[in-house]
């Protein structure tokens, strides 16, 4: 009930973000979809090509049209995320909006043409009120279509009830969870009854059945606009990312651990104005480390926002782009990523090498955390011990009877193909999961073993043993704090910081993602970071 109670505190700021981005984007479909429908609903060869590159876009799966909408605006939030729902609502108005105009009986239209009316009177006084409850309830199937797509809009950094399903999927955070799911079908059933009574009213010719149902659809888009100033204000799961100019900064020497004390006071202004923006991507752990980030700036008097279940290469080109100031990174992903290069380093090497490249991307590395998270091949020690098996290189003359599980990214990664060639494995079955249930499908034993993240407190708790590598295929993981260029160069937010540099130990950080992940005494990440930051200024 506790975990329920701290999930509803967020409804009203997030059910907002929501009703608003799907209002706005429902709105321009209509406003674009029905003016071009009238037009080329006599016009067969015309109809079908719009109809048809409408098709095409629905085919595309929500999430991946939002993703694609980020680097074709150069944007994130919330321009990409109404930009990819209007899009998307406008194959029902479109294919309605046609049916509707083409569904007018043809006795009716020859009797306005004897009436001598002109295309445009005929249009506006025969074919369009006829037409209108076809049209309604084409934008009733739009408007619930839009409401289910905006719980996806949340990994490109728009806020939506998609925040709380993100975040309690990988965190099992139930409640979150269910009052995404439930808050999203109430809206869509709100709205869907309205719309439908609005369909019959228009049918029918209810004039007042009509102005109710406008009524209450304004209603609930006005409320919706109103709801943050009468519950505190944007918070840190509903703060936007909003566009700033970042300005440049001074080149930082490429060294693994940046000690370097930037000129603050007479020397020059600190550069770090309003609030500091803590990203974290879709896990438990970058939840655990943005809110002890948060909790090390608030503690500095900085004002904080925080923007999480944000996708990997989204919030680096946000980093980069000044829309997030800082978030934990982890060498491995910015060497094989964003570095795109494919043969392995040495942890010293690749600390100092993604520094470097890092700095001309004008983004500082402040340093290691003091812990690492890398990919790690762990199956259930039981099977481990029957076959034998303790070493990546064990694998190879038993991998056709195994299968194995694996994150939405690792089979696309170069440490996959040089995993496979260099230990020979040609397994039984490979299998994308989300990360949540990656680790019930090996306890279950639905596959053999999953590329486990080594910091993750579920290898201990499931009992898991983890493979060595012995060929050192997998790069190291070493997680790091990056800085954007506008508080690169912040003396409040580096001093802020610095203690957490070299402070978090693998078993720290193990103990704290499990206090978040098990289901029994579970602490929200808030809390976990409060013991990791205790734990971590306790160890000498």
């Amino acid at each position: 009930m506790e975990h329920l109670e701290r999930e509803l505190q967020e409804l009203p700021r997030l059910l907002s973000a929501h009703v608003l981005l799907c209002a706005l984007a429902a709105g321009l479909a209509v406003v674009f979809g029905v003016p071009l429908a009238l037009l080329v609903a006599r016009r067969p060869r015309a109809a079908g090509v719009v109809l048809g590159i409408a098709g095409v876009v629905q085919t595309i799966p929500g999430l991946a049209l939002l993703a694609l909408m980020v680097p074709l605006l150069g944007a994130f939030g919330f321009w990409p995320a109404l930009s990819a729902l209007t899009l998307y609502a406008l194959l029902p108005i479109l294919r309605n909006a046609v049916t509707g105009i083409r569904g007018v009986d043809e006795a009716v239209l020859e009797a306005a043409d004897g009436m001598g009316m002109t295309a445009r009177q005929r249009l506006l006084s025969i074919e369009l009120p006829l037409a209108l409850p076809v049209i309604v309830a084409g934008i009733r199937t739009a408007v619930v279509w839009t409401v289910g797509m905006a719980t996806l809009s949340t990994p490109v950094g728009q806020p939506s009830l998609g925040s709380y399903i993100f975040a309690g999927l990988q965190t099992r955070n139930w409640a979150a969870l269910l009052v995404g799911c439930a808050a999203a079908a109430v809206l869509a059933i709100v709205l869907d009854g309205l719309l439908a009574l609005l369909d019959r009213s228009l049918a029918a010719r209810r004039r007042d059945a009509v102005s109710l149902s406008l009524a209450g659809l304004a209603v609930i888009v006005l409320a919706s606009g109103f709801a943050p100033m009468f519950t505190g204000g944007p918070s840190r799961a509903t703060a936007a990312l909003s566009p700033r100019l970042a300005p440049p900064r001074a080149d930082q020497p490429a060294t693994g651990e940046d000690r370097t004390q930037p000129a603050t006071g007479a020397d020059r202004p600190d550069p770090a104005t309003g609030p500091i923006h803590v990203g974290a991507k879709t896990f438990t752990e970058q939840y655990i480390l943005a809110s002890a980030i948060s909790q090390r700036l608030e503690g500095a008097g900085l004002e904080v926002e925080r923007h999480e279940s944000l996708g990997s290469n989204l919030v680096f080109d946000a980093l980069r782009a000044g829309d997030i100031d800082v978030y934990v990174e982890y060498t491995g992903t910015i060497w094989a990523s964003y570095m795109q290069r494919s043969a392995p380093e040495s942890s010293w090497r690749t600390l100092a090498l993604t520094s470097a490249w890092l700095s001309e991307q004008n983004v500082r590395l402040l340093g290691s955390l003091g812990f690492e998270n890398a990919y790690c091949l762990a199956m259930r020690r039981e099977r481990a011990d029957g076959l034998g098996v303790h070493s990546i290189a064990d694998l190879a003359p038993r991998a056709q009877q195994l299968s194995l599980g694996s994150d939405y990214e690792f089979f696309d990664r170069a440490e996959w193909r040089r995993l496979a060639a260099t230990y020979r494995l040609e397994l039984a079955r490979t299998t994308s999961y989300d990360p949540s249930f990656m680790y019930a499908a090996v306890a279950s034993g639905e596959v053999d073993l999953i590329t486990a993240f080594s910091s993750d407190g579920r290898i201990d708790s499931l009992d898991l043993a983890v493979l060595t590598d012995p060929a050192h295929v997998f790069p190291p993981y070493d997680a790091v704090l990056l800085l954007s260029p506008r508080v690169a160069d912040s003396a409040r937010v580096v001093d802020a910081l610095r203690p957490l540099l070299g402070a978090i130990d693998v078993h720290h950080m193990r103990r704290a993602n499990q206090m978040v992940d098990r289901d029994t005494d579970k602490r929200t990440p808030e809390q976990a970071a409060a013991w990791l930051l205790g734990a971590a200024s306790a160890t000498p």
